[in-house]
């Protein structure tokens, strides 16, 4: 039993609890949030030392042993992803203090912010799928106020899409969770994994199971993703980082975490039916990336590419294709986080979205125009930076698991996605300067620290890969190998 892993999902909790008493403290607000986001950080960077050398790290919540009390969980791949989510939401945070603006701030956006975070950590950690569901909630709840937040049309619009799709979806999930307790009589995962593995993935399981891919696909932007570009486009820019960067990647790692846990007897059903939607997802996110030239909707249509490229991977279910997930998750967290970023800084200088009105840029703002060209290399997968490793083990994984299409797929869009994010820079930092400084209508001032270090963790991820290797194949094999997970959870004692 280690306390440990419950702290990065209490400690945003609390302070977000708390900072809703002070709303009109903003130096308390800003302090509280960014010391909450640093300290999850900082026990999830011990958990990652306790898990590499003691093992998966467990803690069964009021003292019940499982499967009867609710469980939390963290593996070497949970505990990548907190560390990841805290680097991130730090970044974001950071923004936030100078771009935000402070009607905003007054109303309860870091708390809301903390509370967003709670719900992804508990995501990750959780070892009970009802608590899955608890977390996802949670998460949703604040994603749903912090995209209406500031009140403008646009995002009153698109806010209905987004909570309509995931209100479905949550009746969905919760309509899954009701038939697979029915007939296990369990919602532990691993002695859910158990359950499955005695009875034999029949007709009727693998019916729920398909009705889980349905869930956490609509979750996470797989296939049916109408309501994504709208929804991730319109919020102000801090807050859409953070969506891009958490949000779908949350559904993608559930979809993960029962596919390798629970439903992998069926591969050529379960595991093909995901493959198929990751082809379609990727081949749609590219066709739209293309085919825009506005900023905001290219950089949207980016992150619907990622999370089909991810689930590939899991189509494939090799130990290389899983290697190249891991890392090509962890990757796409930061590079879509610093696109955001940087697209968002673009439209704050200039007051506009559509590339054809912007150019030149470059001559102005060198820091900003270069930064967006390492993270537009980065995102396609050129080398040296942190998308390459990925997306060649992804590939490989594919073609070695028979899957030549899907592969073939992941590469051509893979010329899409630098097609487009190519588009943006040469239309908007090359050509004539057409924007004076006097005619701008913001600054940069303080808005490019926080791009710093995830061009850095994007550069060192890239030509440092070796120094996370150990951890990431590590991780690899844990999810390959679901008896790991069980015997962490059950300590070799007679299971229920």
């Amino acid at each position: 039993m280690n306390n440990l892993v419950l702290m990065p999902i209490l400690i945003p909790l609390t302070v977000g609890m708390i900072l809703v008493l002070f709303r009109h403290h903003l130096v308390l607000q800003r302090m509280g949030s960014m010391l909450a986001v640093l300290g999850a950080g900082i026990c999830s960077i011990i958990l990652l030392a306790q898990v590499n050398h003691e093992g998966i790290q467990t803690l069964q919540l009021g003292g019940w042993d499982a499967p009867f009390g609710v469980g939390m969980t963290a593996d070497m791949f949970s505990v990548l992803l907190l560390i990841t989510t805290s680097a991130v939401s730090l970044c974001c945070l950071l923004y936030a203090f100078r771009s935000i603006g402070r009607e905003r701030e007054k109303y309860f956006f870091y708390p809301l912010f903390l509370f967003l975070i709670t719900g992804v950590n508990g995501s990750f950690l959780t070892g009970d799928l009802f608590n899955l569901y608890v977390c996802f909630e949670v998460m949703l709840i604040s994603s749903y106020v912090l995209i209406v937040h500031g009140g403008t049309k646009i995002q009153l619009r698109e806010a209905f899409k987004y909570i309509l799709v995931n209100v479905v979806s949550s009746f969905l999930f919760l309509v899954a969770i009701a038939y697979l307790y029915s007939i296990t009589g369990t919602l532990n995962l691993a002695h859910l994994s158990l359950r499955v593995a005695e009875a034999g993935q029949d007709g009727l399981i693998t019916t729920v199971a398909l009705l889980f891919i349905i869930v956490f696909g609509m979750k996470a932007g797989l296939f049916l993703f109408f309501w994504l570009p709208g929804s991730y486009s319109s919020p102000p820019t801090a807050i859409a980082a953070i969506f891009a960067a958490l949000l779908t990647k949350v559904g993608i790692y559930a979809i993960i975490r029962m596919f390798t846990l629970i439903f992998y007897h069926e591969t050529q059903i379960t595991h093909l039916m995901i493959g198929i939607l990751a082809g379609l997802t990727m081949l749609l996110g590219a066709i739209g990336a293309v085919a825009f030239n506005d900023i905001k909707k290219i950089l949207t249509y980016n992150v619907i590419i990622g999370a089909g490229l991810v689930l590939a991977s899991l189509a494939a279910f090799t130990e290389d294709a899983f290697t190249g997930m891991i890392y090509y998750f962890i990757h796409d967290m930061i590079i879509k986080s610093l696109l955001f970023l940087l697209g968002g800084t673009i439209i704050f200088l200039t007051g506009t979205s559509k590339i054809k009105e912007i150019s030149g840029l470059i001559r102005t703002h060198p820091y900003l125009g270069w930064i967006f060209f390492i993270a537009a290399l980065s995102v396609s997968g050129i080398p040296p930076f942190s998308g390459l490793l990925g997306k060649v083990l992804i590939t490989k994984g594919t073609f070695y698991s028979g899957y030549y299409w899907l592969g073939a797929i992941g590469l051509m869009t893979s010329l899409m996605v630098l097609y487009s994010v190519m588009k943006i820079f040469m239309n908007v930092f090359w050509g004539e300067t057409t924007l004076s400084d006097e005619m701008e209508k913001g600054t940069t001032r303080g808005l490019m620290l926080p791009m710093v270090p995830l061009t850095a963790a994007t550069v060192l991820l890239g030509v440092g890969a070796e120094e996370v290797a150990e951890y990431v194949q590590t991780a690899a094999v844990q999810l390959l190998n679901p008896d790991l997970y069980i015997d962490a959870i059950f300590k070799g004692q007679r299971v229920p």
